[in-house]
């Protein structure tokens, strides 16, 4: 039996490399006869090119970049090529702060700027952005300021509230910075910028703004979109990772689902060639998976192919319904197999139990 594992990371326990081992561990025990094809994928979130790396080889370049906070943090650009693919999660991820210490309304996303231009600076012609996972909220205005864009009576890399005051942005310094450089948008969402379903009201309380700062945020990232070009705030994928997106529209780049870049690089389409199963996963499967994540990305890859798709999660919030809609066969939870508190505290070993089940109904 030929069975391809391709899930996402688990949030908070396991990268996606460490869940398709897990996964395959637990399965062989079962059945050590089958041929289990290790694909680990990403939706442009933290892991992008840790899965990246591990598909397609490359350079790994180490750059030190600013943290949310203007403190130094470590980051890597992968180099294939003419292309390097960073990770916006490197530099100014969520995870590089405990919660109780986030300062949302002060975080810039300049570190991805200056990784973004050390890609360059190394002689990238293309650079594909892993939009996802940031602890950032700044419409991408602090990645404009490290590649060279100016403002007048704001500052744009202080986190939206250096965009208090603002009078003008110049972005002509930024894109002559990125003048001939071909940059994807690869995210994992596709809001836009402003309004109830923009990146503010959608995403802000999760890094740490309260109800009483959405608005004021959100105006403030209104007046930069006004200053700066309106119409990009509406398109999709410009609310990607708190604006980030919105600062790469900007610049040109083209937006693109992030599942779908890295199920195109690590050829999954091939990889699902013979296949009699695929398994998928991710921390929580909820129907939000239907925005970009890996699940639904990876399903959709096999029923072109024609294989079951089945998904192991952390938990899974989905009915029967919601589930096949998103292309799944049937979904089974780590928590329920084992209980959260050894879920968390033994999740490569807790996956691997629960993996050694399934492959007792799947396998053959």
């Amino acid at each position: 039996m030929r069975v391809v594992v391709a899930p996402d990371k688990f949030a908070g326990t396991l990268s996606a490399v460490e869940a398709a081992a897990a996964i395959a561990t637990g399965w062989r025990r079962r059945l050590p006869d089958s041929e289990l094809v290790e694909v680990p994928m990403s939706d442009g979130g933290p892991g992008f090119v840790d899965v990246l790396h591990a598909a397609l080889g490359g350079e790994l370049l180490a750059v030190t970049v600013s943290d949310p906070y203007g403190g130094a943090v470590p980051a890597t650009v992968l180099r294939v090529g003419a292309t390097a693919y960073v990770e916006s999660a490197q530099a100014v991820g969520l995870h590089l702060t405990a919660p109780a210490a986030r300062r949302p309304t002060v975080a810039t996303s300049r570190g991805l700027g200056e990784l973004i231009r050390a890609a360059i600076d190394d002689g990238a012609t293309r650079v594909v952005v892993g939009a996802g996972g940031t602890a950032t909220n700044d419409g991408g205005a602090g990645l404009l300021s490290a590649l060279g864009a100016t403002a007048v009576g704001g500052v744009l890399d202080a986190g939206p509230e250096g965009l208090e005051g603002l009078e003008s942005v110049d972005l002509d310094p930024a894109r002559r910075a990125t003048d001939g450089i071909e940059l994807v948008l690869a995210s994992d969402v596709d809001n836009q910028l402003l309004g109830l379903v923009g990146a503010t009201k959608t995403y802000g309380p999760q890094k740490g703004l309260t109800e009483e700062q959405l608005l004021t945020v959100d105006g403030r990232l209104q007046r930069f979109a006004e200053l700066a070009d309106r119409k990009a705030a509406a398109a999709k994928g410009a609310g990607a990772a708190g604006g980030i997106g919105y600062a790469l529209l900007l610049l040109g780049a083209v937006r693109r689902p992030g599942v779908e870049v890295v199920a195109e690089a690590v050829d999954l389409a091939a990889r699902l060639g013979g296949a009699d199963l695929v398994i998928t996963g991710e921390g929580a499967f909820d129907f939000s998976s239907r925005s970009g994540k890996v699940p639904y990305g990876v399903a959709q890859v096999a029923a072109t192919s024609l294989v079951p798709c089945i998904a192991l999660a952390g938990q899974v919030l989905v009915g029967s319904r919601e589930m096949r809609a998103l292309g799944i066969e049937a979904a089974y939870a780590v928590v329920d197999r084992v209980g959260e508190e050894r879920a968390f505290a033994e999740p490569a070993a807790a996956l691997a139990e629960l993996a050694e089940r399934v492959a007792r109904t799947w396998g053959r």
